[in-house]
């Protein structure tokens, strides 16, 4: 699939329509695209970034239909296969081909794929290429994702290729984000799945970007931006310290105790006027939890005991929120137990990687009576004035 972004500026992006997941981990419920942009020059042509190794056939495919005989450099952003898993075959077809990337993407390139010593040109922070008349300058920006990620600046066009930052997980046959309400919630959950980790980092470089003034974002997965304020302010307000008056309830049940605490906590905090997202973890998609958590300011984990521990559903949810590091400032724990447990000790020593304040569980034996509902309440109201105190939404 070919598109054009300008004169002798060409997305030859692939789309993988049924691809539903990624990294054997993430869902994709509406498939995904690997972009790939060739930029000819009065003197010399360039490709950045590749695409899916499973696809390396259609990207070839659509640089023979563009009649590109031959290939200058091969930019790589990023080290990642779903972005040069491909340059190994792209390198065959085009032999005179230089892969341009910075000495940490080499090394990672060489290690993932054998690519040949001779075929890199390495470059520096703010280095530039000349392809005639057009210039391609490189924008390092580190731990935006991986460690050898950078950003690639068309100067006379305003074209900046950032690769996976500002990407969304979305297989479309529009070129551009003309469905701005589609692809907001496609950005949001590629962020809260993948970019939320680097969160502060990220933060840091959007300022960057800005100084930049560019026409277009285009990233290497999901449409291009014409409208590059659209997903910087909303990346703004992701990466921000502000939290909305919001909790997120992670929860399994094995016989209705849990659920009941659940029920009426949930209830609880809607009459205190909270926005609630429960999750039931035996039927959720994690890339919903991971939006949830985007900017909730309290977590709420609630599980039974299993064999002295947490349900294995609730311990995963755990480990995955302290994976992606979301900014909330609360966090608690609500469960039952038959005959004891270390339940609060487990679950607590799964999210060091949280910044939260740990308010007081609630955890009862069997199911809960009046007196543990009464602590449900208690619960509710702390958490209420807690978020008073951020002046949550």
């Amino acid at each position: 699939m070919t598109g054009s972004l300008g004169d002798g500026i060409h997305s030859v992006r692939v789309q993988h329509w049924d691809r539903r997941l990624f990294d054997e981990l993430i869902p994709l419920p509406d498939g995904t695209s690997y972009n790939s942009y060739l930029i000819e020059g009065s003197e010399k042509t360039a490709l950045i970034d590749t695409v899916d190794p499973e696809k390396s056939g259609e990207l070839l495919s659509n640089l023979e239909k563009l009649g590109v005989k031959k290939l200058d450099y091969v930019i790589a952003n990023h080290a990642e296969k779903d972005h040069s898993g491909s340059i190994p075959e792209v390198l065959k077809a085009y032999p005179d081909a230089q892969v341009v990337t910075n000495a940490k993407c080499k090394e990672m390139l060489k290690d993932l794929m054998s690519i040949d010593d001779g075929r890199f040109k390495v470059i520096g922070d703010g280095e530039t290429i000349s392809l005639g008349d057009r210039t391609l300058r490189f924008v390092f920006a580190p731990w935006v994702h991986w460690p050898e990620t950078m950003l690639t600046l068309l100067e006379e066009d305003n074209i900046l290729f950032t690769c996976d930052l500002f990407g969304s997980h979305l297989a479309s046959s529009e070129l551009y984000a003309t469905d701005e309400c589609l692809v907001y919630e496609a950005a949001k959950r590629y962020y809260a799945e993948i970019m939320m980790p680097f969160r502060g980092i990220i933060k840091k470089h959007i300022p960057k970007v800005r100084d930049l003034k560019v026409e277009l974002i285009a990233p290497s997965h999901g449409p291009v931006y014409d409208n590059p304020e659209f997903i910087l302010s909303a990346y703004e307000d992701w990466t921000s310290d502000e939290v909305k008056n919001k909790v997120v309830i992670v929860y399994a049940s094995m016989w209705g105790a849990t659920k009941a605490m659940v029920d009426y906590l949930v209830s609880e905090l809607v009459d205190a006027g909270i926005t609630v997202k429960p999750f039931n973890l035996t039927k959720t998609d994690v890339g919903d939890l991971a939006i949830a958590l985007v900017d909730a300011a309290t977590i709420v984990i609630a599980s039974p005991t299993v064999l002295h521990g947490p349900h294995p559903a609730v311990a995963y949810a755990t480990v995955l929120a302290n994976a992606l590091r979301p900014k909330a400032k609360y966090a608690t724990i609500i469960g039952s137990y038959g005959w004891g447990g270390q339940l609060v000790e487990t679950l607590t020593g799964m999210i060091p990687n949280l910044k939260v304040e740990v308010i007081d569980p609630v955890v009862i034996k069997g199911f809960p009576r009046q007196e543990d509902y009464r602590a449900l309440k208690e619960l509710a109201n702390q958490i209420k004035l807690k978020h008073e105190t951020l002046g949550g939404e």
